[in-house]
């Protein structure tokens, strides 16, 4: 990188000179990915002048990222991206989940990635599957991956695909393992509200959970701070039981919480089973320490009830 005198630095954390990354005079991200965490993070770059540009899936979704000002293309393994698109990115993030085949950014794109050079920061979200089940016990960054579902093992691959393409270019990678994620438009306030709850019972069952506002404040704190090759998990403080949550948030709305259903009921999906097969509690001490950071939601009762307090559920 090169050594550009920093101007300012994003608002929401402590800035530490000897830490922070030289801010160049135009920043532009490109999102791999222009899912729910990238959409918070680019509202709050958005109003901080940065330039904004990405990928997403459909012809519908890019007509409406354009018309937000954000240059859109259509990304999958089988589809060339445009070089152009990349032209002028000084950071990048990738949330486009592994497939079969392995990472689908990786694979199209990283030859042309590394060909940018000059990044200040790359950042590639995976989930805290990667640790597997520890029977309800802690795990932190240290912790040996022992990934106990298929797509766990994908994203241990996707990871050590990541940490290789730092290690051969040099280039500023950073990976964020990320807990449940929820925020607006996506709670059990709004599955309460629409019927659609459901409580599955698994005694000892705890899940750590993370609001994407923290989720955008963190990966935004760790491109004014880089510490390339670093791993962070993103969660909040308080790993907590389904049913903890269920109830909390439909005493909020002042409605029953549903009833639960047993892990082997023909109701509960394929996809939830593999979720319950896992039982841990993960810590974020990592990057609250060296970046400095407070959540602004440290357990799901301040992120609920924040979400109901703006109309999350209501009728």
């Amino acid at each position: 990188m090169r050594n550009r005198p920093r101007t300012g630095v994003a608002a929401g954390y402590p800035a530490t000179p000897a830490n922070e990354a030289p801010l160049r005079e135009v920043k532009r991200l490109f999102c791999f990915g222009i899912g729910y965490c990238a959409e918070a993070l680019i509202a709050r770059l958005q109003g901080q002048g940065w330039d904004i540009a990405g990928t997403c899936r459909s012809a519908d979704k890019r007509a409406e990222l354009r018309a937000r000002g954000i240059a859109a293309d259509i990304f999958d393994r089988a589809r060339a991206l445009d070089p152009a698109t990349l032209r002028g990115t000084t950071h990048l993030l990738s949330s486009v989940p592994p497939d079969d085949d392995g990472d689908p950014v990786l694979d199209a794109c990283g030859a042309r990635l590394a060909d940018l050079g000059d990044l200040d920061w790359v950042g590639y979200l995976s989930t805290t599957g990667v640790y597997g089940d520890h029977g309800g016990a802690w795990v932190d960054e240290t912790t040996v991956l022992t990934p106990a579902t298929i797509r766990g093992r994908r994203r241990v691959a996707a990871e050590d695909g990541w940490d290789a393409w730092h290690q051969r270019t040099g280039l500023p990678v950073h990976r964020f393992r990320l807990a449940g994620i929820y925020g607006p438009g996506r709670n059990p306030l709004l599955q309460l509200r629409a019927g659609t709850a459901r409580l599955i019972e698994k005694p000892g069952q705890v899940f750590s959970r993370i609001h994407v506002a923290d989720i955008a404040m963190a990966l935004e704190a760790s491109m004014a701070r880089p510490r390339p090759g670093r791993i962070y998990n993103l969660c909040d403080d308080e790993p907590a039981t389904p049913a903890d949550v269920m109830a909390y948030a439909a005493g909020l709305l002042g409605l029953p919480p549903p009833p639960s259903i047993p892990l082997s009921d023909p109701r509960v999906s394929a996809m939830a089973r593999s979720f319950y097969a896992e039982n841990k509690r993960v810590r974020a001490a990592r990057i609250k320490r060296e970046l400095g950071l407070a959540w602004r939601y440290p357990s799901y009762r301040e992120g609920i009830a924040a979400l109901a307090a703006a109309g999350e559920g209501a009728i």
